[in-house]
């Protein structure tokens, strides 16, 4: 699942505002937990998993030589390789059906027993499979590059170089099937005991119980009293709860150390980088070009803001609050539906198409329910079915931008789909480029149809807030991360010691425009990128730095950039960042494309310093 930025949140509107929510319809998948179609593939994923390791197990390097023998390559390796993909799309419906039913309500016992039910089954039957990756690894490369080069299998070429880069860290195989089956007890469980923990949380808010959807959301009223009620009573959740939290956290990082040390990483993000497909050093010129902005980006703009607002400082929960003159309104879904596809049709009627089946289809759930998994995704299931996408929302113009963003995914999933199983997914650095993409077109559309400065200077305060979460936070969180993880290494933190750590980082970031009150020290407990992806959050800075740069280069000569773009897309994980990038011009390796994007988000606060 592509996991939304957990700053994304608002306050639940009045019933009847926002018209017919659209809760999405999983039978394309299964129709039902106890239907015998998702019986019947329980049954053949176990059986047909242990048939093919029965018949391939030691096998792969004598058929690849044998297809060396052959005039064009053979195709027995080939084959193998097709059934083994067959089997992972199998396993992968029924995991996402499963995932997508628990998503839907984390607070029912039938449905969490369900998913784990499912989880079981799931781990047992492809544990059958783990032979497959490490048995191709220790073929000869020159035999493997023979009859990749020769044949049928060169379909499969770029997702054989990428697990080949995975050989250096790949232990023998009674080691993997140990991980494997014991990640259902391990990472799983405590992934699943955050969620289902956090879900479970109530607030006390001037007397009401909130979930944690409607209290983050509150952080963003216009009312002060609110923001600080809820900041308060976040902070005091938090901290009855921070044992457990600092457990979950401790548990999972050096659950994480130990399976780096016995892999062979030798930093703590570098197995991240390698999913990533991307170099550690150009991860570290990212971080370091964001950091050392830090003052001209974030610092400068909260100081504005706290101006705006008549503060010396903003408190911590006026970071995302309202402009004191900012128009509010709630944006009906319908209204936000039309946004999202006029602004992707003014780029491609092809875009707008494809966003538009999520709508028609069911494709959609948007409904704040008690007990639903928070903020937003994009699920891509398999490539023979479609993804779905989750949403919390709750008619704020944010939620709007949220509904493009994982539309966005939504479409480049769609299109990277006919790749394979194996293929379509893409590297967390490029997953999100469609998805800011999308933000970004929607956004443009929204400043061109401003009425009057007082419009402009809220969308673009507004673009400038979600380009500092998404940049500057988001490098924040990695810098936390990093710094946590190399501790931990040194013993277990404290509750205290991390909440310490977070504070550090956290003032670094935000400058001193940002008075971090008493219980801020907690908010890193609810975080969910640092339970369910270590690392995964400078993605985030890499994709919106990135689609900078992107659209300047749609602005500058726009024609043949849709296709160039789509092809982009459609190329899945089948190439290199560097390959992607090229036909625009463009060199995430060079120090000079960080500042580009960078850039965008100065000369939008230049602007705004004009409009103050």
């Amino acid at each position: 699942m592509a996991l939304q930025k957990a700053e994304r949140r608002g306050e639940a509107p009045a019933p009847g505002t926002l018209g017919a929510l659209p809760e999405w319809d999983l039978s394309d998948l299964y129709p039902a937990l106890d239907s015998p179609q998702l019986l019947a593939d329980l049954d053949r994923a176990a059986k047909d998993c242990v048939a093919f390791e029965t018949r391939y197990k030691g096998e792969l390097e004598k058929l690849a030589r044998a297809d060396t023998k052959k005039a064009g390559g053979g195709g027995l390796l080939a084959k193998a390789v097709r059934e083994f993909e067959a089997l992972e799309e199998l396993i992968g419906r029924i995991y996402s059906f499963a995932g997508l039913v628990h998503a839907g309500d984390t607070s029912d016992p039938a449905l969490s027993k369900f998913f784990g039910d499912i989880q079981e089954q799931m781990t047992q039957a492809s544990s059958h499979l783990l032979f497959f990756a490490l048995e191709l690894n220790r073929i000869d490369d020159e035999v493997l590059d023979g009859v990749v080069a020769r044949g049928p299998l060169k379909h499969y070429a770029p997702w054989l170089a990428d697990m080949r880069k995975e050989r250096p860290y790949q232990l023998d195989e009674r080691t993997e099937l140990l991980f494997h089956e014991k990640s259902v007890t391990g990472r799983s469980a405590w992934n699943r005991l955050f969620d289902e923990t956090m879900t479970a949380l109530r607030f006390d808010i001037g007397g009401e119980k909130l979930a944690i959807e409607p209290a983050l959301k509150l952080l963003l009223d216009e009312d002060e009293t609110k923001r600080r009620a809820a900041a308060q009573a976040l902070a005091a959740t938090f901290k009855e709860n921070i044992r457990l939290f600092a457990l979950i956290t401790n548990t999972l990082a050096k659950d994480k150390a130990i399976s780096d040390r016995w892999r062979g990483f030798g930093d703590v993000a570098a197995s991240r980088h390698l999913a990533n497909r991307v170099e550690g050093e150009v991860v570290d010129a990212l971080e370091t070009a964001v950091a050392d902005a830090y003052p001209r980006l974030s610092h400068r703009y909260y100081a504005l803001k706290a101006k705006w607002m008549g503060k010396d400082k903003l408190a911590h929960w006026d970071r995302n609050a309202p402009l004191p003159d900012q128009p509010s309104r709630i944006v009906p879904w319908a209204e936000a539906r039309d946004t999202v596809l006029s602004a992707y049709a003014g780029f491609s009627p092809q875009m707008a198409d494809i966003a538009k089946r999520f709508f028609d289809s069911r494709w959609i759930d948007a409904p704040v329910r008690p007990g639903k998994a928070p903020g937003a995704f994009a699920h891509p299931t398999v490539p023979a079915v479609h993804p779905y996408v989750l949403l919390n929302y709750q008619g704020k113009t944010r939620d709007v931008m949220t509904l493009a963003h994982e539309l966005g995914h939504g479409v480049h999933q769609v299109l990277a789909a006919p790749q394979g199983a194996l293929m379509a997914p893409t590297p967390l650095t490029l997953a999100e480029t469609a998805s800011v993409f999308g933000e970004m077109l929607t956004f443009r559309s929204l400043l061109a149809a401003a009425g009057n400065a007082r419009e402009r200077k809220a969308l673009l305060a507004g673009k400038v807030e979600d380009m500092i979460n998404t940049v500057v936070r988001q490098i924040a969180f990695y810098r936390f991360e990093r710094a946590l993880h190399s501790e931990r290494a040194g013993g277990e933190l404290t509750a205290s010691r991390i909440g310490e750590v977070w504070m550090e980082v956290q003032k670094e970031s935000l400058g001193p425009a940002v008075d971090l009150r008493e219980g801020y020290e907690t908010y890193w407990a609810y975080i969910p990128h640092f339970i369910h992806a270590p690392f995964y959050v400078y993605a985030y800075a890499f994709g919106d730095c990135l689609v900078n740069s992107l659209y300047a280069v749609f602005e500058e000569a726009s024609d043949g950039f849709q296709e160039r773009y789509f092809d982009m897309l459609r190329a899945g994980g089948t190439k290199h960042h560097s390959e992607l990038l090229a036909p625009f011009g463009l060199d995430a390796a060079d120090p000079g494309f960080w500042q580009k994007g960078l850039g965008v988000i100065s000369r939008m606060i230049d602007e705004l310093e004009t409009l103050d």
